[in-house]
């Protein structure tokens, strides 16, 4: 039950920061940054792109991914249709992952210690959901305050 309702989470808010960027007036400010505002929409759905894909791809559905988190906030100008189909295909890499997932896989310990404590896949996974909401969120403002 709780895998469905991942999966449904997670497709819902990647397709949400999907309409946030068809929504920016102009594809430059989309990596637009301004006095404390030192995150671009561009930068943070890179951010997402490889937190998803290697948190849940990589570790738990063995894509092979390898994840440069340095170039997640370094890249820039990355037209707006290419962040687009790497959001449609991190969407895709989540859903077959979780897919594949049983109940007794979300009980199991999480294969990397990402905190200090060891977690359930099942937290992690709810966490996983939690920062990318978190970042929506931020990509929502970012487009509402500096999309000029």
């Amino acid at each position: 039950m709780l895998l469905v309702t991942l999966v449904k989470l997670y497709t819902r808010d990647l397709h949400a920061v999907i309409a946030e960027l068809e929504a920016y007036s102009s594809e430059k400010n989309i990596w637009k940054v301004q006095g404390d505002v030192k995150n671009s929409a561009g930068n943070l759905c890179l951010h997402l792109v490889g937190n998803l894909n290697a948190f849940i791809g990589a570790a738990l559905g063995n894509t092979g991914y390898i994840r440069k988190r340095d170039l997640e906030f370094s890249l820039k100008d990355i037209p707006r249709i290419e962040l687009i189909q790497q959001i449609k295909d991190t969407v895709k890499v989540v859903e077959n992952t979780l897919k594949n997932l049983t109940e007794e896989d979300l009980q199991k310990e999480y294969k990397r210690r990402v905190f200090e404590d060891t977690m359930t896949t099942e937290y992690f996974l709810v966490h996983l959901t939690m920062h990318l909401s978190y970042h929506l969120g931020q990509i929502n403002y970012h487009r509402r305050l500096l999309d000029n």
